[in-house]
């Protein structure tokens, strides 16, 4: 998992050439050794809800609910190399900011069945921020139990560690009203001896979660979730899932 940092060593790049090319490369878009069958509750169309909400989608039905090409006026969509969607979790320290190290990587507790990975990288060729997102299949109860976790972990969590990288900072935001419901937070990253600035967002529309993570190097201000891709998105796989 020597890859796990590939997102942040990008944004350091970024600074270097005042441009960003690397993050729109191939690669995988998909958790390789995620379940893609339909959970016990679905019907053979996937699209039935079982006792407990909203069954898992399928992969199929993922990728078709992910942005694409041309989806976002003024951004570049790419998919996500398959390393930096690792598949199991990182040990995090302290426990209590275990569900933020998770997501770093676009991981959870419980595991998804499926995964989908993209990168929006804007198409001026200055900028220096990178945003990623992720949409993660589960069953309704295990995406509630992931959004209730991670809110958890804002309000306990200010610093962590993880395979010797250094995370401070960590701060809850305001939620964007989307979807089923969301939690949003910011932090710092110490990676390779620089400090950036992060921020999250991760919304749940029925038994999916989305994953969405900004950082910028040159302006911590603008280390945000843009606005337009996580609305774009969220409307995406609302009418894919509808």
């Amino acid at each position: 998992m020597n890859s796990k940092m590939s997102r942040a060593a990008v944004a350091v790049s970024v600074v270097a050439t005042l441009g960003f090319t690397a993050a729109c490369g191939g690669g995988g878009d998909e958790d390789k050794g995620a379940e893609t069958k339909p959970s016990a509750g679905a019907t053979a169309a996937g699209d039935e809800k079982d006792s407990a909400g909203q069954a898992a989608l399928t992969e199929a039905q993922l990728k078709e609910a992910a942005l694409a090409k041309g989806d976002v006026k003024g951004y570049k969509i790419a998919d996500m190399p398959a390393d930096e969607m690792p598949a199991e979790t990182v040990p995090a320290e302290p426990a209590a900011c275990q569900p933020i190290a998770n997501m770093f990587y676009f991981t959870s507790d419980p595991k998804a069945k499926a995964r989908v990975g993209r990168t929006a990288t804007p198409e001026d060729a200055l900028s220096a921020s990178v945003t990623s997102l992720a949409l993660a299949a589960h069953e309704q109860s295990d995406a509630e139990k992931v959004i209730a976790d991670l809110r958890e972990a804002t309000e306990k969590c200010t610093k962590y560690e993880d395979v010797g990288n250094k995370y401070s900072g960590v701060e809850a935001l305001p939620a964007p009203e989307q979807g089923d419901e969301a939690v949003s937070y910011k932090m710092k990253g110490d990676i390779e001896g620089a400090e950036i600035p992060m921020s999250f967002t991760v919304v749940r529309s029925g038994s999916t979660l989305i994953g969405f993570y900004s950082m910028n190097m040159l302006d911590a201000d603008k280390a945000q979730v843009p606005t337009e891709l996580l609305e774009a998105q969220v409307a995406k796989l609302e009418k894919a899932a509808g």
